[in-house]
């Protein structure tokens, strides 16, 4: 399949104070930047999920799709937005990956795909081992099949706004990460995990 890579920047960062949460310094860059970097080779091509003024963005030379829904409807409304996209990309599928989560696997797209190979249409979503609930799944990071992208319109038209309420009506193949020294799934949220972020990098280096 040709999978392009949509990038899940459509949130409003509250907890941030506002603003575009991806262009929040980490390292040398940006997160934006980290996550275009690790995302970007294991896809055919890269595209934003945004809403707003989509000039902010110019400096990053990618598509920027608004969500087709009004009022925020959440993460579901920026892959439907990606579906759209891609089915005029004539894509088969898409992968989702969210801005503010630098750290995740550089085999994610590869993982998703083997997953779901056995489907007839291919739907998976990323999960880590979780010591109270089992498996903690990371629906912000799937594989979406663009055969469904009418099905998800219309369940978000009816009000369907938690993502594993439609990936689990779908049957959705799950790819378990397991992260070792640390979560590969982290996303930054606050002041405090932004500065955790930081730790995490040197760590790394």
């Amino acid at each position: 399949m040709t999978i392009p890579g949509i990038i899940l920047a459509g949130g409003q960062a509250r907890r941030m104070g506002g603003g575009d949460k991806g262009f929040l310094p980490l390292g040398d860059g940006t997160l934006l930047d980290r996550v275009i970097a690790r995302l970007g080779p294991q896809v055919s091509g890269l595209a934003l999920n945004a809403n707003g003024d989509s000039g902010r963005f110019a400096g990053l030379g990618l598509p920027v799709i608004p969500d087709s829904l009004p009022d925020y409807p959440g993460p579901l409304a920026g892959v439907l937005a990606g579906l759209d996209w891609a089915a005029g990309q004539g894509a088969e599928a898409i992968v989702t990956a969210a801005a503010d989560t630098p750290f995740f696997p550089g085999d994610l797209v590869a993982r998703l795909v083997d997953v779901s190979s056995d489907m007839d249409v291919p739907l998976a979503l990323a999960a880590t081992p979780d010591p109270e609930r089992g498996m903690s799944r990371h629906p912000t990071f799937g594989l979406w099949p663009v055969a469904l992208r009418h099905d998800l319109r219309t369940a978000l038209e009816g009000g369907l706004r938690k993502v594993v309420l439609w990936t689990d009506a779908h049957n959705a193949a799950t790819a378990v990460f397991s992260g070792g020294s640390y979560d590969p799934f982290f996303n930054v949220n606050t002041p405090e995990d932004l500065a955790r972020a930081e730790e995490m990098l040197e760590v790394m280096a």
